[in-house]
């Protein structure tokens, strides 16, 4: 993996997680659905509900989309990073009814169409996008009484709406790369998305397993 610094936004996220062992990279375990980072913290994949099929917007290195593909789910995951893109190809292109398409969140829903029974975001896409922007296509592309859920890091008190990143490929830059996250306390995500026409809103703080830690922001809202 090239250690120059980035110039576009889908760049910075190939540099998320480096692998820096020898030889092939071990493909993870994908033994849990997991919303926290931390796995068995917290609630799993039956958030979701009982889906046919799921989107998962910002997979990464697409643990939680191969949990969902081995209990019989029909997943589409969507990664803007194409080194992520790959790297979960090459993690799980051998299961079935699990495909990785390299597209930004928006574009992706844009372009067709299909609806999900299920549509997820694990610290992923949701976390990274104007949610103005992605929850009305989010809305189009889920089946009637679909289940929406995602996830993110609790915030700082204070720290909400659209939150400039920082980071070792951010800093001391010659040329400009503004990265955002989007974050908000849990009444103020039920408040987006009851007005973007979601129903059932659920939305909590989890704490961290450490009491020093952030804790993690679970959010799930139906389809109506």
């Amino acid at each position: 993996m090239s250690s120059a610094a980035p110039q576009t936004a889908a760049e910075y996220w190939d540099k998320y997680k480096p692998y820096l062992g020898d030889g092939p990279q071990p493909r993870p375990a994908a033994a849990c659905f997991d919303w926290t980072g931390v796995p068995g913290h917290g609630p799993e994949a039956e958030l979701l509900g009982s889906p046919r099929t799921a989107l998962d917007l910002g997979p990464a290195e697409g643990e939680n989309p191969a949990f969902l593909a081995r209990s019989g789910v029909e997943v589409t995951a969507v990664e803007f990073s194409a080194v992520q893109t790959a790297r979960a190809r090459a993690f799980w292109g051998d299961l079935p009814g699990l495909s990785f398409t390299e597209a930004e969140a928006c574009a992706f829903l844009d372009n067709g169409p299909r609806q999900w029974d299920a549509i997820s975001s694990n610290w992923g896409a949701v976390w990274f996008t104007d949610p103005e922007d992605l929850f009305p296509r989010i809305a189009k592309r889920l089946a009637p009484g679909g289940m929406f859920a995602f996830s993110h890091r609790e915030p700082i008190v204070g720290q909400y709406g659209a939150q400039v990143m920082s980071g070792k490929w951010l800093e001391g830059r010659e040329t400009e790369l503004t990265v955002h996250r989007w974050q908000y306390t849990a009444a103020q995500w039920a408040e987006i998305l009851k007005r973007h026409g979601f129903v059932d809103v659920d939305a909590k703080e989890l704490p961290a397993v450490d009491p020093a830690d952030l804790g993690t922001l679970i959010v799930r809202a139906s389809s109506a």
